[in-house]
């Protein structure tokens, strides 16, 4: 089955189709690292992520870029805002970053380059850029010199994203220079200024534009040619479309084959960003929610589709993962039985079993090749079909039945298992602990978000037994309701009363309390 993607510059599917038969170069644009990432970052990691993994599964070595921004306005701004040096800032959310991407199961991109130890191939682009006749210089003091790009020269400017340059009014999309030819024009090379970081260059001492950054860093490790250009629907315009633009006069054979875009994580119908101040970290919801609860949620929507933040969301994916940990802890546990390995080698899966398997194969594939349709994946017939198939043979194996029969049982639960774990895997929602582990994190974050402790809810379990006992039904439903609406469920099993996380009965739409949080310092954007 051949795989397709939307591409961006042709706004329609394509077959994916490498330069070079059976590799793979992607580049990616990272964050740029001045606080801690918010949901939008997530998103576009694990998007990206889940593509690599894809790309991985069907046989192709992958060559993964995705660039550090370490040297920008925001830096500088929030660094002098701390009292700190804008590159020692740069690197601690750098490393904070990748704290969080390990968290959220993705998987490290093959090469992570900063700005700042690539000042060597930005000039170099950036004079063959003005050698080319597509670039000027501009004086502006002693120290060093700005240079634009000339917008004018690019006769397939605003290819990619539509926009026409006339819609390019000053003081909107681009900033307001009367040394510009044309307001579009964007800067390349930004002369020093006191107090900043800078390098030198052949126009002085100063620091590179935004887009520059990605042109030159995807040129070295990439080549000017090559498969996969990905980020955020914000990053059309104007930085990809500039990226195309100054690649191109620094190269004319650049190419990108495919340009992808993931599109934005919305809160109240807005764009989720630090610009607007609608925004919760990755740690906010991190420390309430599990990782892999959060990468569910993520994966929820086609990853081209805005996905609309709410807790709600957040409560049935977490509900979600608990049930298939669950199912596969319980599998494990009974699969832990002693069967000689000989006897398995003969045994055959069932028929029904082997239909299943073949269902959520075809369905896998069928969805992954149509442009990573994940959304759907983990709630759609075969994959749920496949769940209840094991619960099925878990209860067959409970059961007196012939030593060939068990042994089908057995061997039908051994091979379902690995194909849920196949697109788990595939999914990054293989948990990187044991299953009862993931289990009991779980289960400390409903707590949490219940405001209760495990002793809370034991206590009200014997309170209910007693009360079931004295035949005070009114008291035995009450406590079960107060704690559903808390998110804790009640489950009567034979004469024991267990417990696990459920999705509240009556759940508020709003954002985590931990939002207060980002008043504190090391959160403000």
């Amino acid at each position: 089955m051949e795989l397709k993607l939307y591409n961006s510059m042709t706004q329609q599917k394509e077959i994916f189709r490498p330069k070079v038969p059976g590799k793979v170069g992607m580049y990616v644009c990272g964050v740029t690292a001045y606080d801690y990432s918010h949901l939008g970052h997530a998103r576009a990691a694990v998007a990206f992520d889940i593509l690599y993994r894809y790309l991985q599964h069907l046989g192709y070595e992958v060559t993964y870029v995705r660039n550090f921004t370490d040297v920008d306005d925001k830096i500088i701004r929030r660094a002098n805002e701390l009292g700190e040096d804008p590159l020692s800032l740069s690197v601690r959310y750098c490393r904070e970053y990748q704290f969080d991407m390990a968290n959220l199961q993705c998987l490290p991109p093959t090469i992570e380059p900063c700005v700042s130890k690539h000042m060597e191939q930005i000039t170099d682009m950036i004079t063959q850029i003005i050698d080319n006749g597509y670039a000027y210089v501009v004086d502006k003091d002693v120290v060093g010199k700005d240079v634009f790009f000339a917008v004018d020269k690019s006769q397939n400017y605003g290819k990619l994203s539509g926009q026409k340059l006339e819609h390019n009014r000053a003081g909107e999309r681009v900033a307001v220079d009367s040394r510009k030819r044309n307001p579009a024009d964007f800067a390349l090379w930004k002369a020093a200024k006191k107090g900043e970081p800078s390098w030198d260059s052949p126009w002085g001492h100063g620091r590179p534009g935004w887009h520059i950054e990605c042109s030159a860093m995807s040129a070295k490790y990439l080549t000017s040619n090559f498969d996969i250009h990905g980020g955020g629907i914000d990053l059309i315009f104007p930085h990809h479309e500039n990226e195309i633009a100054q690649s191109c006069a620094a190269c004319k054979d650049s190419n990108v084959s495919y340009w992808m875009h993931n599109g934005h994580v919305t809160n109240n119908n807005e764009k989720m960003s630090k610009s607007l101040g609608n925004f919760f970290t990755i740690r906010q919801i991190t420390d309430r929610y599990h990782p892999l609860a959060l990468r569910h949620f993520l994966i929820s929507a086609h990853y081209r589709s805005p996905l609309s933040y709410t807790v709600l969301q957040l409560e049935r994916a977490s509900d979600a993962v608990f049930n298939i940990y669950q199912i596969l802890q319980d599998c494990e546990v009974a699969l832990s039985s002693s069967f000689r390995e000989g006897d398995l080698k003969v045994a055959r899966i069932t028929p029904a079993t082997q239909v299943c398997i073949n269902d959520l194969r075809r369905e896998f594939q069928t969805r992954m090749s149509d442009d990573l349709n994940t959304s759907h994946i983990l709630t759609g017939t075969s994959f749920q079909d496949a769940l209840k198939f094991i619960n099925s043979c878990l209860k067959m194996l409970k059961k007196e039945q012939p030593e060939q029969r068990q042994l089908s049982t057995f061997k039908s639960l051994v091979e379902l298992e690995e194909e849920v774990k196949s697109v788990l895997c595939i999914l990054g929602l293989m948990p990187p602990s044991t299953y009862s582990e993931v289990l009991e994190q779980l289960k400390a974050n409903a707590l949490k978000r219940a405001g209760l402790v495990e002793e809370d809810v034991l206590r009200l379990i014997e309170e209910r037994v007693t009360a079931r006992k004295n035949k005070d039904f009114a008291r035995s439903d009450e406590v079960r309701t107060d704690l559903s609406t808390k998110g804790i469920a009640l489950m009567d099993e034979g004469k024991e009363t267990i417990w696990r996380p459920c999705v509240p009965v009556e759940q508020v739409q709003r954002a985590p309390s931990v939002a207060a949080a980002a008043t504190s310092e090391e959160h403000k954007a």
